[in-house]
């Protein structure tokens, strides 16, 4: 299925839990980030909590370890896998951040399956802090966009996606998703992609309440495991329609007369099919 691109959401999607919240839960700070988050952007505070937790003692090996116990179930596992197998692009868009995405995907040996990752900036300084910094450096500029945080505008990045494909032939996109930054990629799809909205969840919620919104096919998921049966349904589906297409281009091929000589002589035309 090299005609088609997924793109998954992480938190909520791929694990089962944010992680954000999940390291700083699980590290004792939840308190502290809650006060944060009264003054100033997720973002911000998240990077402030990763100095707080230093400053307590905490590593970048105990920030590490909390992120390979986060919750990831063996259906979301398969579902990467098989999409893959299948021969479907697979990329990651995420408001989280790269050190903590790439420390889950690398424990359970999922880095390869995915040709890019699309997230906040997240790197051990030359302290040997961790640091997390805006994928859009909104103390510079404004993204524009109303709907979503200010360091992350999933849509502005979507597009960019979309039309780094242009030269590449026809591409079809899946996007798998949770929250509320999720919704603005989505309204970027045409009627020829789909989404994956995880039911219940805010952008599942965001769908519904405005049904005519978006373009693409919507097809709702609730666990990991319903998730790979839709997911790969989809898939199958594309790749019916992928055949279909082939087949009718085959038979949709004009023909034309061409006159063979022989000895001086003419036979009967003989019908030799032209490809548009």
């Amino acid at each position: 299925m090299a005609g088609v691109v997924i793109i998954f959401d992480f938190d909520k999607t791929i694990i089962d839990c944010d992680s954000d919240n999940w390291v700083i839960d699980d590290l004792g700070a939840t308190k502290t980030f809650d006060e944060l988050l009264k003054t100033m952007p997720w973002n911000t505070a998240i990077d402030l909590m990763m100095k707080e937790l230093h400053s307590q003692g905490k590593s970048i090996e105990d920030i590490s370890n909390s992120l390979k116990s986060a919750p990831i179930y063996a259906n979301n596992i398969s579902t990467i896998k098989s999409a893959y197998a299948l021969g479907c692009e697979l990329k990651i868009l995420s408001d989280a951040n790269l050190f903590f995405i790439e420390t889950i995907l690398k424990h359970h040996e999922l880095m390869g399956y995915f040709s890019k990752i699309i997230t906040n900036p997240g790197f051990v300084d030359e302290e040997g802090k961790l640091r997390i910094s805006p994928y859009h450096d909104f103390n510079i500029s404004s993204h524009g966009c109303n709907l979503c945080p200010p360091n992350m505008c999933k849509g502005i990045i979507m597009e960019k996606i979309r039309a780094s494909y242009l030269s590449k032939g026809k591409k079809k996109f899946i996007y798998l998703g949770d929250g509320k930054g999720d919704y603005c990629p989505c309204l970027k799809l045409s009627e020829e992609d789909y989404v994956m909205p995880r039911k219940n969840f805010p952008l599942y919620d965001l769908i519904c309440a405005d049904t005519k919104a978006l373009r693409a096919e919507v097809h709702e998921w609730s666990n990991a495991e319903d998730q790979e049966k839709v997911l790969l349904k989809l898939i199958q589906k594309l790749r019916s329609i992928d055949h279909e297409e082939e087949t009718n281009q085959v038979f949709s091929m004009d023909c034309k007369f061409h006159i063979i000589p022989v000895s001086g002589h003419e036979i009967l035309p003989q019908a030799l099919p032209v490809p548009h």
